[in-house]
């Protein structure tokens, strides 16, 4: 299901993806580069409504326009804030989450909506090749249970850059993208898996621990 709701950067639009028995809704952001069709954002919303959690993956507003470039962090967080009542709406506790920018989105906004953690895929630590402009800061800010999942050859932040103490899962060989070479002796898919089974276990982690109950 496709549902638009309007925000004062212009309408957004929630695509559903409705587990039958939801306990959770993980709300995911694209990147400031591509959209919802990103891999990993296809992956999770096919992958976890079998195990009880509802995916909502969202549009922001520039790229339903049509847009190539998007705007400012303060816009970006002012869409996804006007379009949280939707989030919410089906009763469930909400994960915030993105890939790239949209990580950034949920780490900053996560716990001033009333999530109940945070998803980080390729949380973009730095511009590449530029390890001395950290956004270490935004991601410790989140202020909630906080799971990054990392390409090991991204270069916006490797893995072993991240903080101590980061929760972080590694997709081997991947990319920003979570791209994986085809010399390496793992294949997408089962890389892709890889990525699925482990957010799809620390939400059960998150549920045990009676997150948003």
């Amino acid at each position: 299901m496709i549902e638009t709701v309007p925000t004062p950067a212009g309408d957004a639009r929630i695509h559903w993806y409705a587990a039958p028995r939801a306990r959770l809704v993980l709300a995911l952001g694209h990147g400031a580069g591509g959209g919802i069709e990103a891999r990993d954002l296809q992956a999770l919303a096919a992958a976890l409504p079998a195990r009880g959690v509802t995916v909502a993956l969202v549009e922001q507003p520039w790229r339903v326009a049509g847009k190539k470039v998007a705007p400012a962090p303060k816009t970006l967080d002012a869409a996804w804030t006007a379009l949280w009542p939707a989030l919410r709406k089906p009763g469930q506790p909400v994960v915030a989450g993105g890939r790239s920018a949209g990580a950034r989105v949920a780490c900053r906004t996560a716990a001033g909506l009333g999530a109940v953690a945070v998803l980080a895929l390729s949380f973009p630590l730095h511009p590449p090749g530029k390890p001395e402009k950290s956004r270490a800061e935004e991601l410790t800010g989140a202020g909630l249970p906080t799971l990054v999942v990392q390409g090991a050859k991204d270069p916006f932040g490797r893995p072993e850059e991240f903080p101590p103490g980061t929760r972080l899962v590694p997709v081997p060989y991947g990319d920003h993208g979570f791209a994986v070479p085809k010399k390496a002796d793992v294949g997408q898919e089962e890389a892709l898996a890889g990525l699925t089974g482990a957010v799809a276990d620390w939400l059960d982690g998150l549920d045990d621990a009676g997150a948003g109950h």
